[in-house]
């Protein structure tokens, strides 16, 4: 920007050549004290004195040689050729001071006014105090702290409804697949399907306490750990925490590098961070970017307030860490928001504080105890702190109350707004989940609400948050009327098979079901049309039609009614 001030205040200055005197008092030297006297600021050219010195020597031959060629044109007239020798003369400095301001010590710049312009007689300015803004130094952050990063690797059996091989068991002995099932020991639905995976993990403590996600050791049966240094161990699941993702190992060994915990709510947005991994498998993967944003709650995990973040995060990068600039863990990197399955900038990361908390507790008592209120809340938007009379929209609405739910016995009702839990504000309803859960159960806990116009203060006994693992555990129906077990479809399994709910049946016992065909990973998605959810919907309504129903069903990506005879 100072070149091309520089170069119009050379061609547009009033001043003019008057004499063979003119190189005493140069043309270029004026036109930096008009420029410092235009603007009222330093100029900062290149941190070389003498180049500039030089260019203005080359500008002052040029401006001579071309005064003597043109001596005889009139006087306070400047020629077009000593404009293009001054523009020659312009563009040099443009390109000099810009090759001296890349190529500088640091990031900082010289202040050479008061050397550039010597015939100013006005004060000189105080030198602008430019802050230097140094890279961050990653390198250093992976030097020290790359070691406690490892690789997990997990194997076993995945029970699902989409890779089922002909030949379950309880086929026809004299089916020709049944012996090419025995020769080949082809795996059964019941066995499941052997699956690989790969995921990341850090060092929490020198004597080989791990963590990660729960996703990347769910259904594991066995879990390999690999070190920088080549070394590879088995693995103990100490405890999985699904509603939070966090996963604890446990590795036989000692003296391992271990991380240092930092403080996420120090961080701030906008910082830089460091995410080390194995993203597609590529081992210690080294990657940075900034915090987007705090406290994101995302859908269906309501209980973890997410650090976002647009550090690039790809399948197997899970469960590594989230390192700040000073080399502190301040989360654990979780998800990615994709519409294509790899990263498109926007990263998710469990709050470290979050995940050491549930740590603790399953390394001491194998589970996670979490506080509950039991109501269902919504965000309050402006038109509705309107109608509830509200100065602004905050806090978190609630809709509805269970019965018999702590927060019935506390008197909490639908309408209320709650905007205080144990002294913290509410600012939006995202950030009640978490902190309701983050105390113990049975504690008793203050809540300040809205009701009618006005707060009001309650006081509440926290209960205890009851997970069910139905993703897992599968639930028989009753033997008379179907005689098969079946559970409801993964998130996976659904997304694969591109249906919404439906339940999979897991093992066929001899009964109607078996009668009418039915085997083990067909698909229920409804029952007289009524779509199915979950295991009591569909006994519920077996034990409430006649003698015959109707199945759909979805083998082998076609759906078909079977009509079953109940007896």
């Amino acid at each position: 920007m100072w070149a091309l001030k520089f170069l119009l205040a050379v061609l547009n200055s009033p001043i003019a050549i008057r004499d063979p005197d003119f190189p005493q008092s140069s043309r270029a030297e004026r036109a930096v004290a008009q420029i410092y006297w235009r603007d009222g600021s330093e100029l900062f050219l290149i941190r070389n004195i003498y180049l500039w010195e030089s260019a203005v020597e080359i500008c002052r031959r040029s401006l001579l040689n071309d005064f003597d060629k043109r001596k005889k044109m009139e006087r306070g007239k400047l020629s077009n050729t000593v404009k293009a020798s001054v523009l020659s003369v312009a563009i040099t400095l443009a390109l000099l001071g810009g090759y001296g301001f890349i190529h500088r010590d640091g990031i900082g710049v010289q202040s050479v006014h008061a050397a550039a312009a010597p015939a100013l007689t006005a004060p000189a300015a105080e030198p602008a105090k430019i802050a230097g803004v140094l890279l961050p130094d990653f390198a250093s952050i992976v030097a020290r702290h790359g070691a406690a990063v490892v690789n997990v690797s997990v194997s076993g059996n995945v029970r699902t409804a989409l890779a089922r091989i002909p030949g379950a068991p309880g086929m026809d002995p004299n089916d020709p697949l049944s012996e090419l099932f025995k020769r080949f020991q082809m795996p059964s639905p019941h066995g499941g399907v052997p699956s690989r995976g790969q995921g990341s993990g850090f060092i929490v403590s020198s004597d080989g306490v791990i963590l990660t996600n729960a996703h990347v050791v769910a259904n594991a049966e066995e879990v390999t750990v690999k070190l920088t240094d080549r070394r590879e161990f088995k693995a103990k699941v100490i405890g999985v925490d699904k509603l939070s993702d966090v996963a604890v190992l446990k590795i036989d060994a000692k003296n391992l590098p271990a991380v240092t915990i930092g403080e996420p709510s120090r961080s701030r947005v906008g910082e830089w961070v460091v995410a080390i991994g194995a993203p597609f498998g590529f081992e210690n993967s080294v990657t940075a970017g900034i915090i987007s944003a705090k406290s994101r709650s995302l859908p269906d995990e309501g209980y973890v307030p997410f650090l976002q973040t647009d550090v690039a995060i790809n399948p197997g990068n899970s469960g590594g860490p989230l390192f700040n600039l000073n080399g502190e863990v301040i989360g654990i990197n979780s998800q990615i928001y994709s519409q294509s399955g790899g990263y498109q900038g926007l990263s998710f990361a469990i709050p470290i504080d979050v995940a050491m908390k549930v740590e603790r507790q399953l390394v001491s008592n194998g589970k996670v105890s979490r506080g509950r209120l039991g109501v269902l809340i919504q965000p309050v938007n402006q038109q509705l702190a309107e109608s509830f009379n509200l100065d602004k929209a905050t806090g978190a609405l609630v809709g509805s109350v269970e019965k018999g739910s702590p927060a019935d016995k506390a008197g909490i009702e639908p309408g209320d707004v709650i905007l205080k839990f144990q002294g913290t504000d509410i600012t939006t309803s995202a950030e009640l989940p978490p902190l309701v859960a983050d105390v113990a159960p049975g504690t008793k806990a203050e809540l300040q609400v809205w009701r009618d116009g006005k707060p009001k203060t309650l006081s509440v006994n926290l209960g205890e948050m009851k997970i069910a693992d139905a993703g897992n555990k599968t639930a028989p129906i009753t033997k008379g009327k179907l005689g098969l077990s079946a559970r409801p479809l993964t998130p996976d399994e659904q997304r694969q098979a591109e249906v919404s709910g439906g339940l999979v049946i897991e093992n066929v016992n001899d009964g109607p079901a078996a009668r009418a065909g039915l085997k083990p990973g067909d698909i229920i998605l409804s029952v007289n049309g009524e779509k199915i959810n979950s295991v009591d919907k569909l006994r519920e309504i077996v034990d409430k039609k006649g003698k015959r129903i109707a199945l759909q069903v979805l083998r082998d990506d076609q759906k078909r009614f079977v009509p079953i005879d109940l007896g």
